[in-house]
């Protein structure tokens, strides 16, 4: 078999996982695409390791045993991705992205922040009554 083959679906695969990351807002979406981009990495690592051991006569086959390293790394990830996404939804009720943007950076200092809150609650109050 060509090396073309599995390069070519570990591309379109890494791909399809980077357009994931990038488009999506959802973080289990995220998560998901990240493991798809593994998985192409994982693809080339024993398409390679194949294709290197057809040269040499005896080799170690350490494509493969990277892949397995990369495997188990990935299985912590998503166990850990996982379970701060589950934290994350149960205080703050989404697991958008883009709405968790503010856990990150924190309010202004100036207070322009606390006035736009003030006046958004405001209005929310007055639209109730």
């Amino acid at each position: 078999m060509h090396l073309a083959y599995p390069a070519v679906l570990s591309a379109l695969l890494f791909c399809t996982g980077l357009y994931g990351v990038l488009a999506r807002r959802n973080a289990i979406l995220v998560l998901m695409s990240v493991e798809l981009m593994l998985n192409a990495v994982n693809l080339n690592l024993v398409a390679f390791d194949v294709w290197l051991s057809k040269a040499a006569v005896e080799t170690l086959h350490s494509g493969q045993a990277l892949t397995l390293f990369t495997i188990t790394i990935a299985a912590a990830e998503i166990g850990i991705g996982l379970a701060i996404v589950l934290a994350v939804h149960r205080n703050r009720g989404t697991s958008d992205i883009d709405k968790l943007r503010d856990t990150a950076e924190g309010p202004d200092t100036d207070g322009s922040d606390r006035d736009a809150l003030t006046a958004a609650q405001g209005e929310k109050a007055e639209a109730t009554a």
